[in-house]
């Protein structure tokens, strides 16, 4: 919903790609407020997995920003980090293979008494999360039958991403939109989006509900 306040012409039906700390997930919208789940992660979010190879690398947390700027001064192709579930036929995303397959390398270099290229790992990491991500949202446009694709959530500040789905809708004929950078990660900001949305509907709740960090996407 963050793309809404800056991209007034949207109109459904199109494929989100929901990625942050929390969430890894693509869902088709048919309409606005309908929600199809197509697929999700099967542990880690995105976001997690980048933190955590943040903090191998010595970056702190949080580790996304961080990673993406090292990122850019390294080689994507210098090490081979498993692509997981990318032909797995389904939507659905796994990141704890990634995450053990990076921290098994930094160790193996260590014990050999190698030097690690700290901005290689972190370009080779980073490439194999955004293929995975991109090859799978392209094909739930397919599968869908839509022709716009939006991404929301903090890893969608990550330029690497952005870039190579954009070059990937556009190589389609698909139209990819996504929030500017500092709505990326602002929560209140999309979470204001949908509730005014909402509110125009006259969806009502009451002030006493309690959070539920289990709910499900309403549909």
């Amino acid at each position: 919903w963050a793309n809404f306040l800056v991209h007034r012409d949207l109109e459904p039906p199109y494929v989100a790609l929901v990625v942050s700390g929390g969430h890894t997930m693509l869902v088709h919208v048919p309409e606005l407020h309908r929600h199809e789940l197509l697929g999700q992660t099967l542990d880690d979010a995105a976001g997690e997995a980048f933190d955590k190879v943040a903090r191998l690398l010595g970056l702190g947390f949080p580790g996304g920003p961080a990673l993406d700027a090292l990122a850019s001064k390294g080689d994507p192709a210098a090490i081979r980090f498993p692509r997981a579930m990318e032909d797995s036929g389904d939507l659905d995303f796994s990141m704890s293979g990634l995450k053990t397959a990076v921290l098994r390398y930094l160790r193996g270099e260590q014990a050999a008494g190698r030097d690690v290229n700290a901005a290689d790992v972190a370009a080779s990491f980073q490439e194999a999360i955004v293929d995975v991500q991109v090859s799978k949202t392209i094909q739930a446009a397919n599968e869908t039958g839509v022709r716009t694709v939006l991404l929301g959530g903090g890893v969608v500040a990550n330029t690497r991403l952005r870039d190579r789905i954009a070059e990937a809708g556009e190589a389609r004929g698909l139209r990819v939109r996504y929030p500017p950078l500092e709505l990326c990660t602002d929560n209140a900001a999309m979470i204001a989006a949908v509730g005014s949305a909402r509110l125009a509907r006259g969806e009502r709740s009451s002030l006493d509900i309690p959070a539920d960090p289990n709910l499900r996407l309403m549909t």
